[in-house]
């Protein structure tokens, strides 16, 4: 199955124009409203039967059109030294519903046994978490939610106390109010607000690698994502004294 990626869009209710990249290949569509005045028709050149034509606004392309090359897939073991050696921010987005990684581990299986794991004795990422926060960094996660929350969204909500424990400040928003504000529907993480690892999973929610970017458009994007998502989540625990599955 051939997948897109949301770039961008510069609507305010969710409609057209919208940019997406093909995956997998060096591929923008573009969504937009048809030409159809006979006029405009008429001037363009070499058209095909195949052809057809959307009018999108310039601001879209200034804002979103990527301006380098597509990088390639690399492990995610590559992006591992970043989570110590960046210099501000490492931000976040979750956007699954579930993730083959939580569902293969001990944890999971202690959870669903009604274990409490929501005080977790330390691991190697809290203790980098730790000694990172305690430079003034920050470590922010915003968890994309649906309503009623998932079975991996309830293990991730219930195992993240020792994460916010540990320094992280991660918040919940519900996707309903994630689409209505138009924030991308896949992972990724932002380094500095100057490069993005975005994930790429397969069907079953494996981890396949990362992609790695410090394109100007894609960078501003996260930005904005970031931004957008922050204001409206709430904090994890607030968040878990509304959901009545979250004990």
């Amino acid at each position: 199955m051939t997948l897109l990626r949301f770039i961008g869009t510069t609507s305010d209710e969710g409609d057209c124009p919208t940019l997406y990249e093909v995956e997998g290949t060096t591929d923008i569509l573009v969504q937009g409203d048809r030409v159809v005045d006979p006029e405009q028709l008429a001037q363009l050149r070499d058209v095909k039967d195949s052809e057809t034509f959307v009018l999108v606004p310039r601001e879209l392309l200034i804002r979103f059109s990527p301006r380098t090359t597509a990088q390639p897939m690399v492990p995610f073991s590559e992006v591992a030294p970043l989570f110590r050696d960046f210099a501000h921010t490492a931000f976040r987005l979750e956007t699954r519903r579930g993730y083959a990684s939580d569902r293969n581990s001990p944890k999971w299986r202690r959870w669903k046994e009604g274990a409490e794991i929501s005080t977790e004795p330390g691991n190697a990422w809290r203790e980098n978490v730790r000694v990172q926060t305690a430079l003034g960094k920050r470590f922010e996660r915003v968890r994309i939610v649906d309503q009623p929350l998932t079975e991996g969204q309830q293990f991730l909500l219930a195992s993240g106390h020792s994460n916010v424990s540990a320094g992280e400040d991660i918040r919940n928003l519900y996707r309903a109010e994630a689409n209505r504000i138009g924030l991308p529907d896949h992972d990724f993480w932002l380094f500095d607000s100057r490069l993005v690892a975005r994930f790429v999973f397969d069907e079953d929610d494996t981890t396949l690698g990362v992609i790695l970017s410090e394109d100007p458009s894609e960078v501003a994007a996260a930005c904005q994502a970031r931004d957008a998502a922050w204001h409206y989540a709430t904090r994890t625990a607030e968040f878990a004294r509304t959901v009545p599955s979250a004990g």
